[in-house]
């Protein structure tokens, strides 16, 4: 069972979402139900993978797992972005279906869970503003890991209050085939993964072409990608 941790402000309270089986359901609860669910009384250590997930695929699932192995994680988010600052945007289909599959990728690991913080805000998506929102969200005795690609280091200095970032965060980055991890600020932990030579582009690419995306992505997000006709188009974002 996953509960969704994105919280949703209602008039009558708030707003969870709870992944179960094939469906999510959103079910009214108070906010003292979702806090006694979400802060644990000892120390948790969390996992923070926010991405485009345009879709999401096995790599991002395999750094997820190794990740949290290496790092003695309590628990990973994955974070759908809902306008990401460094890609094109010409590229990315809707949030909901993004983040719809992301939820069914997740299933069947309690410690994967996935969260609509940065979708539901609706504004381009800062890791700092995330981290912000965790922070108020879960109180003292939770750190955070924001694990991120290797190929992120290059960009590091474009990073919207990167030194915020850093001070909230452990900040860790996975190497990934292509990207040799060298000359790493001393505020970064590298962690080794699995080399997998997969990516969403490659995805949306055999999917124009119509080839086969089997054994890429998980069995239910190729069935919904194939159900809804995604990434069919060369610029679907249009």
């Amino acid at each position: 069972m996953l509960w969704h941790l994105g919280e949703r402000s209602t008039e009558n309270g708030i707003t969870g979402i709870l992944v179960l089986r094939r469906l999510v359901f959103r079910l009214p609860v108070s906010s003292e139900s979702v806090t006694s669910l979400l802060i644990k009384s000892r120390y948790m250590r969390i996992g923070i993978l926010g991405g485009t997930f345009n879709p999401i695929h096995i790599g991002h699932l395999v750094l997820a797992e190794e990740a949290k192995e290496s790092l003695k994680l309590d628990r990973v988010i994955f974070i759908p972005a809902f306008m990401p600052p460094h890609k094109n945007s010409s590229s990315i289909i809707n949030p909901d279906d993004r983040l719809q599959m992301v939820c069914l990728a997740v299933q069947g690991n309690d410690a994967f869970e996935v969260s609509d913080i940065e979708i539901r805000k609706q504004r381009m998506s800062y890791s700092v503003y995330t981290l912000r929102d965790l922070h108020k969200q879960y109180g003292k005795g939770t750190g955070f890991f924001l694990i991120t690609g290797s190929d992120s280091l290059g960009e590091l200095t474009s990073w919207k209050n990167i030194q915020e970032v850093f001070r909230m965060s452990q900040f860790v980055v996975a190497s990934r085939p292509g990207f040799p991890v060298k000359d790493v600020p001393s505020q970064i932990k590298v962690v080794l993964i699995t080399p997998l030579e997969i990516s969403s582009t490659q995805i949306r690419r055999k999917i124009r072409e119509g080839h086969s995306i089997r054994y890429l992505v998980p069995d239910l997000v190729r069935g919904y990608i194939l159900e809804k006709g995604l990434y069919r188009d060369k610029n679907p974002g249009k």
